[in-house]
């Protein structure tokens, strides 16, 4: 099933539909996640967020919770069901058909490192579980919510290192296919 679905996002990975994904990607970039973080920043209060953090512990969670203040958690949770449903699909959306995209030229049909394209769907993934772990604490709080926030930043390590090495194969991907197009041979 993974293989099949690696090998559909391939199919339907344009250069026109990579495009189209990146503007996207950078004008949703550029326009809302800056305004996101600012309305984040001003509920924090100076704690942070799980959302941006590499690691954190469910005690620095709960920290976080009583530092939001009421308000802030119904802020933070809003976020999490509006901006943040958008987010991961957009992202998601770019790296997927980028990947496969580039992949595509940088690597033989038969190499299993086409299926990298299915990288940042786990990433989507674990964005989504984190918001929804992180969400059920604030929710709750000062109601202890033990396994969210356990959970939590865990989802939060995986979708972070996921979403890195999607980047990382990204680049990768896209040196391997300059040198391959700078060696083809030219037609004469």
């Amino acid at each position: 099933m993974v293989a099949r679905f690696s090998e559909w996002l391939q199919a339907v990975s344009r250069g026109w539909i990579v495009l189209a994904a990146l503007v996207v990607f950078l004008l949703f970039a550029g326009l809302a996640l800056p305004d996101q973080n600012r309305r984040a920043e001003a509920v924090a209060k100076g704690a942070g967020s799980p959302d941006t953090s590499f690691y954190y512990t469910p005690a620095d969670l709960y920290r976080m919770a009583e530092t939001y203040g009421p308000l802030g958690r119904q802020a933070y949770v809003r976020a999490r069901y509006t901006f943040d449903v958008a987010w991961p699909i957009v992202y998601v959306v770019f790296l997927a058909t980028a990947i496969s995209w580039v992949g595509g030229r940088a690597l033989p049909a038969a190499s299993r490192w086409q299926r990298a394209n299915i990288v940042p769907l786990l990433g989507g993934l674990f964005d989504y579980l984190e918001n929804v772990a992180a969400s059920l604490v604030m929710l709750r709080y000062p109601s202890p919510t033990p396994v969210a926030a356990e959970l939590a930043p865990i989802f939060t390590m995986v979708k972070w290192l996921l979403i890195a090495a999607a980047f990382a194969f990204l680049l990768v991907a896209c040196g391997v296919a300059v040198i391959r197009h700078i060696r083809r041979p030219s037609c004469r």
